[in-house]
């Protein structure tokens, strides 16, 4: 089992700081939740349906009818290698881990590159990266994804993208042409749990071709999303004042953070966190976790990952932190 951010609760009995004292900018999710409205009885004792508006809402906020709703993008991550034959698939490094590790798991060759025109030059038939990347936050123009989908299609390859971070600056975001005929070898994968800030919901969407989508469904079987999971997410997506004002503040929030970190090293700015290079990784990490600030390490690439803070005195504790740091002990 892989380690991911958000494991508050081990930080706290690690360094022997009350959970309620920690600020948590391990995991890239937004900090300002969307408002769940109170949930109708009904959601807890009938059995969720597929007709209840969801597909409906989930199609018209993406702009692609070709799509399934998941128990969370991590379980098409999961599955997806089953629905291939077994090949050499190459990934863009560093990636997000649960990624590589569910395609070897599944018996395919893994390929790591740092760039896609490497990709591409590998000749596999299949190309998986995240955009934004997570954990770098880096992002590949839209117009180069196309044109490596399309390079695919001509060997008989698919492209499969994972964009759960792009809802914030959907400009390079490739979901609207999924499974289209301009991309049918494409698959991208959207999660609710990072702009909306509804991880604890699990729910994510896969979109692309029908072949994919159906045989998914039967790997995932009957009623595989909570029915107040699936009222929740509907409603998210059908509440385009509050997107709007998200994506604004989001943009605002993710900028101040990258001007607070360019002391730290070279910053790389997403809209739902910044990724510091430094090659102090591991003791920043311990610096901040020193004074309840929880942050994410990759110490095999020398980055650390730093999320949103949320009211303005966890912008201030971060602050203090900063300005407590010396390289040099």
């Amino acid at each position: 089992m892989l380690e991911h951010g958000g494991r508050l609760r081990a930080a706290a009995a690690q360094h022997g700081i009350a959970l309620s004292d920690w600020v948590d900018l391990s995991t890239g999710i937004n900090p300002e939740v969307y408002p769940v409205p109170p949930i109708a009885p009904a959601c807890w004792n009938r059995l969720p349906e597929d007709n209840d508006g969801l597909e409906a809402a989930a199609a018209a906020y993406y702009g692609n009818p070709r799509l399934l709703i998941l128990p969370g993008s991590q379980a098409a991550i999961q599955a997806l290698p089953a629905l291939f034959p077994k090949a050499a698939i190459a990934c863009v490094t560093p990636v997000y881990e649960e990624h590589p590790q569910a395609w070897q798991r599944a018996g395919h060759k893994l390929r790591r590159l740092p760039t896609l025109p490497r990709l591409l030059a590998a000749s596999t038939p299949n190309v998986l990266m995240c955009n934004p990347n997570n954990p770098t936050g880096q992002s590949i123009p839209r117009s180069d994804l196309l044109e490596a989908a399309d390079k695919l299609r001509q060997r008989g390859g698919w492209l499969i993208v994972d964009e759960a971070f792009a809802d914030a600056e959907p400009e390079n975001a490739l979901v609207t042409l999924a499974g289209s005929q301009e991309a049918p070898n494409l698959l991208v994968l959207r999660s609710l749990g990072k702009f909306f800030g509804l991880a604890g919901a699990r729910v994510g969407t896969l979109f692309g071709a029908a072949e994919k989508l159906d045989r998914l469904r039967e790997l995932l079987g009957p009623w595989p999303v909570s029915h107040p999971s699936r009222a929740v997410a509907r409603q998210a997506l059908e509440d385009f004042d509050w997107q709007a004002t998200a994506r604004h503040k989001l943009i605002a929030s993710s900028t101040r953070l990258a001007k607070m970190l360019a002391p730290l090293g070279e910053v790389t700015r997403s809209a739902l966190f910044c990724t510091v290079n430094t090659p102090h990784c591991a003791a920043l990490y311990d610096h901040f976790a020193r004074r309840a600030i929880l942050l994410r390490r990759f110490d095999q690439h020398g980055l650390l990952r730093v999320g949103l803070p949320g009211p303005e005195s966890e912008w201030k504790k971060l602050e203090t932190a900063l300005n407590e740091w010396n390289p040099s002990c």
